[in-house]
């Protein structure tokens, strides 16, 4: 039991470094969230993308009160604390209707206190790092009465606000490279990277899944991360770690994607039974991460690319997959009952890599029944007529910031002006 003194002093301090704290800035997801709803807004992401800033920046934009559960001066904090954190809050802060609570899922059946406030219709917004956990939690106790928000590191616009950079392949480097972490891009020290792996792979998982071995649980994210976009299979990762059974590769695998440290790809089938037995594959969250903890590997940089394009992919659409048949097809994006988008990438598109590229993006097409492909590349531009198929090439980096130009007549794919 926390008492409301000590509760008051954290409440005050936390206000304190609040007020003094670096505002950061404006990010692309602000604006989807509606605080006027009558639902707990859950904003969810990987440790360290900058869901607790935008938490604050909300707060100071709409007033209300914040509070952060990971604040090791309330250890211990349980259900019946909150009485008395809510006694705290409106004695320093006065009575509110809006409440901004960060990493609430640190406490156990937090889920009770944030309806009873719903309940009295107060407006609740919250964080955490764990997409299973506050998913089982919500849908357990605050159905229909949540909407939820995805939170990832910094888009491409974002990391040229953040940096001060111009739109260009100069600028795309460096965010092929270094990602959008703010404290990485802000420090430029890889220990940062390092760290967060460790925290997410020991206390997002180890220390909340009870698992003992965490040096085979490191070692698989290492693999997974440092071979992105390439297929594997449960019964490989058995093999590959030496684990007791496939249900821990798949185990492992479900808790490095709730925790948002990896995505996993299915390969496209019409038969979902097939699609749950093929090979899939992996996608780190940040390329930054992935060429920071790879390191060692000289990452290549196609592979960055096709994961700089997953990540563009999956800030938009849910349901992505990748096709492979008799060639291969980088992403497909289901929206609905339909593949709507068949999607390419390679660095650079030539004699020796069109037919590859070019062929298996077409045969996707064919099998879709789609008119119209994508290749994302490094910096080509061009839109080709392939055995009555559109294919458009596109400059990954305008992709990601919605400024290709699409409606240029075919021509032979040639490099563009940087």
């Amino acid at each position: 039991m926390i008492q409301l003194k000590p509760l008051r002093h954290i409440v005050r301090s936390q206000e304190e470094e609040l007020s003094t704290g670096d505002d950061g800035i404006p990010r692309e997801r602000e604006k989807d969230l509606l605080l006027d709803l009558p639902h707990a807004l859950v904003v969810s992401g990987v440790r360290r993308c900058g869901k607790s800033t935008l938490l604050r920046q909300l707060q100071k934009k709409v007033g209300g009160c914040f509070f952060n559960f990971e604040d090791p001066r309330i250890a211990g904090f349980e259900l019946r604390d909150f009485s008395r954190l809510e006694e705290a809050l409106e004695q320093e802060h006065g009575r509110h209707d809006q409440y901004f609570f960060d990493e609430i899922q640190v406490v156990p059946r937090w889920e009770l206190f944030v309806r009873s406030l719903l309940d009295r219709k107060r407006h609740v917004v919250i964080t955490g790092s764990n997409a299973s956990l506050l998913s089982k939690e919500l849908g357990t106790r605050l159905t229909g009465r949540h909407l939820r928000y995805e939170l990832f590191p910094f888009s491409f616009a974002e990391f040229l606000t953040f940096t001060g950079r111009e739109p260009g392949t100069g600028a795309f480097d460096h965010y092929l490279r270094e990602g959008g972490f703010p404290e990485y891009l802000a420090a430029k020290t890889p220990e940062i990277l390092r760290e967060l792996l460790n925290d997410v792979v020991v206390r997002d998982v180890a220390v909340r899944y009870g698992i003992r071995n965490v040096r085979k649980l490191r070692e698989m994210a290492l693999f997974l991360i440092t071979n992105v976009g390439k297929e594997f299979s449960y019964t490989s990762l058995k093999k590959t770690f030496d684990l007791g059974s496939t249900n821990s590769a798949v185990s492992f695998i479900s808790f490095f994607e709730d925790s948002y440290l990896l995505f996993t790809v299915p390969r496209f089938a019409y038969s979902l039974k097939r699609q749950l037995i093929n090979p899939k594959k992996a996608y780190a969250i940040d390329t930054g991460l992935a060429t920071v903890v790879s390191a060692a590997f000289s990452p290549d940089k196609g592979r960055m690319l096709e994961n700089l394009a997953f990540l563009g992919l999956r800030r938009r659409y849910q349901d992505i997959f990748y096709f492979r048949e008799r060639g291969e097809c980088d992403f497909l994006v289901k929206e609905g009952a339909r593949i709507t988008q068949a999607v390419q990438v390679c660095w650079e598109v030539d004699e020796d890599t069109s037919p590859r590229e070019i062929g298996g993006l077409v045969e996707a097409l064919e099998t879709v029944g789609l008119r119209e492909g994508l290749i994302l590349t490094y910096d080509q531009e061009d839109v080709l007529r392939v055995g009555g198929k559109t294919v458009r090439l596109m400059p990954l980096w305008k992709w990601l910031l919605g400024t290709g130009d699409t409606k240029k007549p075919p021509r032979r794919a040639k490099r563009s002006n940087r």
